[in-house]
């Protein structure tokens, strides 16, 4: 099995927003992973979250992973776009995406006509797409991708860096899937909803599917407002909420 250097040195995941889409007072879900307090890596980027990304680290960000295309999790890449044209190719934002998706993000994003008023622009000018299958590389780590359960099959896809933390996305239970890849350790950053659904794991889902030692590790986020979070916090889970940054090594910050 291939392990992580110990001096990988990620150490915290920076929620920039922890709602669901059927959330009218909480931005969508993603958040960024930290190496060394720095920005090195957001996964996912709905509505507004490339401004709330530039209002937190003063900056685009170099490097964005994409779970899957609903566009609560996919919209703000139009504004990435916009903002990375006048970027050399050098510092555009590197776009990494399961393979299996990249035809339907590029119909749904990048075919339409004249992004541009006067034209000239591709949408992939200003974007560096990189297909990742299984895993990926980022700097000298080695992230590892997996499919995970919501609505179609290879529909979605978790994110792990092992030893450290797996984010699933959306997901129904996955337990197999954490078996194999949450078996280090990791922090497991799952998808939770008020009930559950063919896309959404739902809180008598986690409790009836896991086992203790995996739900030891879990953070819960994809909620739709404070109330359910409250409901979840009752239950004994932890809950990331929106600018929190909650350490992989028992570093939690603001």
């Amino acid at each position: 099995m291939f392990k992580q250097s110990a001096m990988s040195n990620v150490d915290a995941l920076r929620f920039l927003g922890a709602g669901s889409a059927a959330s009218d007072c909480l931005s969508p879900s993603a958040a960024v992973v930290e190496r060394g307090g720095q920005p090195l890596l957001l996964i996912d980027c709905g509505p507004g979250v490339a401004n709330v990304y530039r209002a937190t680290y003063g900056e685009l960000p170099k490097a964005v992973y994409i779970t899957h295309l609903h566009m609560d999790h996919v919209a703000g890449l139009e504004t990435l776009f916009y903002a990375s044209r006048t970027l050399s190719a050098e510092q555009q934002p590197r776009l990494y995406v399961p393979v299996t998706l990249v035809t339907a993000l590029h119909a749904r994003l990048a075919e339409f006509p004249n992004l541009l008023a006067e034209g000239g622009a591709n949408f992939w000018d200003a974007l560096r797409l990189i297909p990742v299958s299984d895993n990926f590389w980022l700097q000298d780590l080695r992230f590892e991708v997996f499919p995970v359960r919501h609505h179609a099959p290879y529909a979605a896809y978790a994110l792990g860096l092992r030893g450290r933390f797996v984010y699933t996305g959306d997901t129904r239970p996955i337990p197999e899937m954490l078996t194999r890849y949450a078996s280090a350790g990791e922090t497991v950053f799952h998808d939770c909803a008020p009930q559950p659904n063919p896309s959404h794991t739902g809180l008598e889902d986690l409790q009836r599917e896991y086992s203790p030692s995996i739900l030891n590790r879990m953070v819960l986020y994809h909620y739709p407002d404070e109330i359910t979070a409250k409901r979840y916090e009752d239950a004994g889970f932890r809950i990331a909420r929106g600018g929190e940054r909650i350490g992989l090594d028992g570093s939690d910050g603001v």
